[in-house]
């Protein structure tokens, strides 16, 4: 076996998609900005308790952990960025009003969190701490649909669920920790089956909801078939108005709703979300997913509402259609200060001069020169001419 073979699901990046995902990297921080989205950016490593505390411990299984050789603390390569994000607006911003922040940089996973990606994404997001309304979650979800837009996508489509309508069916019920996971389980895999085992000891009207979730997907006409069969509580009935008025406010994108999908149940405190494009075998592929979770700061010592979203920089590339290679100009090598002069002049003007090194005349680049610095045989000047 080779010594250069790199770990399983870890990747060189080659210059044309590496130049591919910087541009995106751009675009979606210019995005947040134009939004007022302020960048952080959480280090790399830290104290293994800080990145898993709360709300973070799901991500146990994901985080790699090393030993500080300065402290002896155990340390953890980031997974995911929210909770650091949370801890700065607890401790570093402690601000007030609204933070809103954004970030983009790699995380490691241990494993794979879906069968085609990377353990080494390069994760943009974009959270507003501070407001628990309705409005903070639309804007989430229209930055969300902007970056995606801006990035070359189309024909989008949201799909909505919330945590509390799970959390109203079984308000009536006490469930251990074990039991209630089991429950989750089932529901995600919409598993009849074994959810028909699992309510067995319940209540008829609680075997009889938590059956009737697992048909309850599709159009936002689901909302109005849960009001219809779904014992009625204040609860359910605030979660089914608010993702109503949500899916009202998601302009250019299709919407659909899964009262099951329980994917990050012990994380998000409300709303969730996810944005589904056409991959380029006409297959779904989730580009986007968020929601509200409010609980993320408590165990910083400020609880307080917050919403946000993610991606991965490298799988939103796998989904956009390939970038042409960027045009350059192609320039002699030389010491000629008219020359140097001409070059420097083109480069401050923004464009991208390849200077030929002596020897190498001949050889194909990758910018795919359209244009040449030649000397004028009259003026003996430095003039740019198509090739």
């Amino acid at each position: 076996m080779s010594a250069w073979i790199l770990p399983d699901h870890i990747a060189d990046v080659l210059p044309s998609e590496a130049r591919h995902i910087e541009e995106l990297r751009r675009g979606l921080l210019d995005a947040a900005r134009s939004y007022g989205y302020e960048l952080v950016m959480p280090p790399m490593v830290e104290h293994l308790d800080s990145l898993l505390t709360g709300t973070g411990e799901a991500l146990d299984l994901h985080t790699f952990k090393l030993v500080d050789q300065l402290s002896g603390r155990t340390l953890g390569l980031r997974a995911d960025s929210t909770p650091q994000v949370a801890r700065i607006d607890a401790h570093l911003l402690n601000r007030k009003g609204v933070a809103r922040l954004c970030y983009c940089g790699p995380v490691v996973h241990t494993r794979l969190d879906r069968p085609t990606g990377t353990r080494e994404p390069l994760q943009f997001g974009a959270e507003i701490y501070g407001h628990g309304g309705l409005e903070a979650d639309a804007e989430v979800v229209e930055l969300a649909h902007r970056c995606l837009v801006d990035a070359g996508l189309s024909d989008l489509q949201l799909d909505i669920s919330d945590v509390r309508v799970v959390d109203a069916v079984l308000a009536s019920v006490e469930l251990d920790d074990t039991t209630l996971a089991a429950f989750h389980a089932a529901l995600a895999a919409k598993d009849r089956a074994e959810l028909a085992v699992l309510a067995q000891p319940l209540p008829g009207a609680v075997r009889s909801d938590l059956l009737a979730l697992t048909d309850l997907f599709g159009g936002v006409d689901v909302l109005q078939r849960a009001r219809a069969q779904l014992q009625p509580s204040p609860a359910l009935h605030q979660a089914l108005d608010e993702m109503d008025w949500l899916a009202q406010h998601a302009d250019g994108m299709s919407v659909s709703i899964d009262l099951a999908d329980l994917r990050g149940y012990a994380y998000y405190t409300g709303m969730r979300f996810a944005i589904f494009s056409q991959g380029r075998r006409g297959e779904a592929v989730e580009v986007a997913r968020g929601g509200r979770y409010d609980e993320v700061g408590a165990v910083f010592g400020r609880k307080r509402p917050a919403v946000g979203f993610s991606l991965d920089v490298k799988e939103l590339v796998l989904a956009v259609a390939p970038q042409a290679l960027g045009q350059a100009v192609r320039a002699p090598w030389g010491n000629d200060p008219e020359l140097r002069a001409a070059v420097r002049q083109l480069r401050s003007e923004g464009h991208t001069v390849v200077c030929v090194l002596p020897g190498h005349e001949h050889e194909v680049d990758e910018f795919q020169c359209d244009r040449e610095l030649v000397q004028s045989g009259a003026s003996g000047d430095w003039v740019v001419k198509d090739l």
